[in-house]
């Protein structure tokens, strides 16, 4: 996050400067499309892609400058890399420009993933093939989500007060405070401890626990994880696009921390509320956005398609994408200025360390569906160290495919 204060970045480059070339729209888009077809191991990869050709290479902007705007969408929500892709289509021809390149970035992993949901909704997951493939990837689409929470904690909860905001979200999110009051709740707490009103902090905290006590005490079946689905145990609902464009949306606005962070959100409205998908379904999703070459935030277009079809693939995708486009095209000047308030950096913080508690509680809940027997907590355990251990960008597309492999000579054995 950046520090201090933060000089205002304009939307054109200054003399001092380097400048990117000018180039046709049709040649904009095919660039960044390429950029799309070869996005593989995740924002850290992808960010780097990016970095090497356009700034490294081809010096559109400075590395200094390169530096400050990363800075800027690591703060704000949405998937940095696809951000980025938007600001050097911008800066290159306009807001024209920006709208190609975020097009041409995300449209290969839409429409791999539009393909995908189409043969899983319409083939069919009844054959072996299917079944023992998806057992095994559902398995270690678990040990992904546990590293994400240990990743995203560990450059998140830097002293004990945000680890206590992180457990306060757990706890939350385990008897079903809406998410919204959770992490205001969570960037209040955390703004008050940073003006050193600890008093106030530690009130709010208690009366915060004490809410969620009350609250476990009348809804014991909330706080049981296996009773989360019961609701969705056979995901027989529909949703409208303006319920599953709205979700998306929400999605979007609060992807604080990474793409993983849009899980307890997505999974709440599909599975819980809406119930137009189970869990396994759910966890589906997530494993076949591994295995794209996309931000992995893309699982929500297989949500949406569950849930609506192609219309409701689009409107899910839209509503999830639709904030990194305008953070860049609209706001980008006035939301680097108002990253520069301290104030926001504290209450920020806070909402951060509430995502994790959120992904902590829902983790629980994916977890008990994914891991269903011994071989399938063989599969998450040694996926989960395999991703610890081994740091290379394609980890997690080779993780999840050999999951799949794995699972199918557990299923014909």
């Amino acid at each position: 996050m950046a520090t201090g204060t933060v000089q205002s970045i304009a939307m054109t480059t200054s003399s001092s400067e380097a400048l990117p070339p000018h180039e046709s729209y049709g040649r904009l888009f095919l660039r960044f499309l390429r950029f799309g077809t070869m996005a593989w191991g995740g924002p850290v990869a992808q960010i780097g892609m990016i970095r090497q050709e356009l700034v490294d290479e081809e010096q559109w902007i400075s590395s200094e400058l390169f530096n400050r705007v990363l800075a800027v969408y690591q703060v704000l929500p949405g998937p940095e890399a696809h951000e980025l892709c938007v600001y050097f289509g911008m800066q290159a021809r306009g807001r024209i420009g920006g709208l190609l390149a975020g097009l041409g970035f995300m449209l290969p992993g839409f429409l791999l993933m539009l393909l995908l949901s189409w043969v899983y909704v319409t083939v069919g997951i009844s054959s072996p093939l299917f079944t023992g493939a998806f057992y095994g990837m559902q398995a270690v689409v678990g040990a992904l989500i546990v590293r994400a929470v240990h990743r995203i904690g560990g450059h998140s909860l830097h002293n004990n007060w945000l680890w206590g905001i992180a457990l306060l979200a757990f706890l939350a999110q385990l008897v079903g405070v809406s998410f919204v009051l959770t992490l205001a709740a969570a960037g209040g707490i955390y703004i008050l401890v940073k003006r050193k009103l600890i008093t106030a902090a530690v009130i709010l905290g208690i009366l915060c626990l004490l809410g969620i006590v009350v609250l476990g005490t009348n809804t014991l079946t909330v706080a049981d994880p296996a009773s989360l689905n019961d609701a969705a145990s056979t995901g027989s609902g529909s949703a409208s696009e303006s319920r599953l464009f709205g979700s998306g949306l929400r999605s979007g606005l609060l992807t604080f921390g990474g793409a993983y962070t849009v899980i307890p959100y997505l999974q709440k409205d599909a599975v819980i509320d809406g119930t137009w998908m189970t869990n396994p379904q759910f966890l589906d999703g997530l494993a076949l956005s591994g295995i794209l070459p996309a931000p992995l935030v893309i699982f929500g277009t297989f949500v949406g398609y569950v849930g609506g079809g192609f219309l409701g693939a689009v409107a899910v995708t839209t509503g999830i994408f639709l904030p990194a486009f305008a953070f860049t095209l609209v706001g980008h000047n006035v939301m680097e200025r108002l990253i520069a308030n301290t104030g926001l950096h504290s209450f920020l913080d806070g909402v951060t360390a509430g995502v994790v508690g959120l992904i902590a509680a829902t983790t629980l809940v994916l977890l008990r569906d994914a891991i269903t027997d011994l071989p399938a907590l063989v599969i998450f355990g040694a996926g989960l160290l395999v991703l610890f251990r081994w740091k290379s960008k394609l980890n997690v597309p080779v993780v999840v495919l050999a999951a799949a492999l794995a699972g199918l000579l557990i299923s014909s054995l």
